[in-house]
């Protein structure tokens, strides 16, 4: 089962090794990691999707809450967050494609960033499920190379929500 974690912690060298060291020694493979600064220059917020038991994740919450420069740990409700992610695919185009990626492109509202002669580098924002479904339909034409940053969530509603 999927989760998604939510790790505010301060914003120092090596807190980063120190969360996936810990999901590492439980054995669990982290699927996705995005790490930012958040409002506060000094606080860096870490979302991680990782595929686990219930219980294994209770208990790297637990310790995660351990370590020193950890702030604040939620797991956030699928079904209650707003989710994006971020890729850029390399398509491999020719003049008589390259129309029809264009209009994949634009129902999908992505953004061409680079144009080559032979390829078209596609920048596309969504869900896991709007990516597959774009992917998909590129993968007809030629896919050379995806790039992707990681999930990033934030729970809908206010703070105090």
């Amino acid at each position: 089962m999927n989760h998604i974690i939510s790790v505010l912690v301060e914003n120092k060298a090596g807190v980063l090794a120190k969360i996936s060291g810990l999901f590492s020694r439980r054995g669990f493979n982290i699927e996705s990691l995005a790490v930012g600064p958040t409002e506060n220059k000094k606080i860096s917020r870490i979302t991680i999707l990782v595929n686990a038991e219930k219980q294994g994740i209770e208990q790297v919450i637990k310790q995660l809450y351990k370590l020193i420069n950890v702030l604040k740990i939620q797991e956030l409700d699928p079904s209650n967050i707003v989710e994006r992610e971020l890729v850029l695919v390399k398509v491999s185009t020719n003049a008589k494609n390259r129309a029809e990626i264009l209009e994949v492109v634009n129902i999908f509202r992505a953004n061409i960033v680079d144009v080559a002669k032979k390829s078209l580098l596609i920048e596309i924002t969504g869900t896991t499920s709007k990516i597959k479904a774009f992917t998909d339909l590129l993968d007809t034409y030629g896919i050379i190379e995806i790039i992707r940053t990681g999930k990033i969530a934030c729970s809908r509603g206010n703070k105090k929500d």
